[in-house]
C-alpha cells in the first residue's frame, strides 16, 4: 500500500484498489464488506484522498491527466477567442463590400444625372506641359 502511495506504480496499473488487490496477490473480495482485508481498502482509500485533498497525487499518470485536461481548456479558450475574430473580420469584410457597392451605385447615378442635365461642364483632362525638368 505504501509503494503505490509513494508512487511507485507497477507496469500496467494505477493507484487504486485494483492494484493493490493485485500487488496483495489476495482474492479482491477479500477487500469489501466484512471481509478480512476490508479496513485495508478503507484506509488505502482514506490516504489516497487525504493526498488528493493536499494536492500529492502519487500517480504520474493523474498528473499528466490533469496537465491535459488544463491545456485543452485553455486551447478551447484560444479556439473560441479566434473564431470570435474571424467571425468580426467575416461582418466587417461584408460591410466593407456592401459599403463599396453602394458608393459604385451612387457614382454611376450621379454619372447618368450629370450626363442628363448637361449642367455640368467637364475638366480638361490631363494636359502634358511640365514645368521644368522631370530627368
Amino acid at each position: 500500500m505504501d509503494r503505490l502511495l509513494r508512487g511507485e506504480i507497477p507496469p500496467g496499473g494505477t493507484c487504486d484498489v485494483k492494484t493493490l488487490v493485485r500487488e496483495s496477490a489476495v482474492d479482491r473480495t477479500a477487500f469489501y464488506g466484512t471481509r478480512p482485508y476490508a479496513h485495508l481498502r478503507e484506509e488505502f482509500e482514506h490516504r489516497l484522498r487525504s493526498l488528493h485533498a493536499i494536492g500529492d497525487i502519487p500517480d504520474p499518470r493523474d498528473v499528466q491527466i490533469e496537465r491535459l485536461k488544463a491545456e485543452v481548456t485553455k486551447l478551447k479558450a484560444r479556439l473560441a477567442r479566434a473564431d470570435g475574430t474571424v467571425e468580426e473580420l467575416t461582418d466587417f469584410r461584408a460591410q466593407a463590400l456592401a459599403r463599396l457597392a453602394a458608393q459604385h451605385e451612387e457614382i454611376v447615378h450621379l454619372r447618368a444625372t450629370a450626363t442628363a442635365a448637361n449642367r455640368v461642364t467637364r475638366l480638361p483632362l490631363a494636359c502634358s506641359t511640365s514645368i521644368g525638368s522631370c530627368s
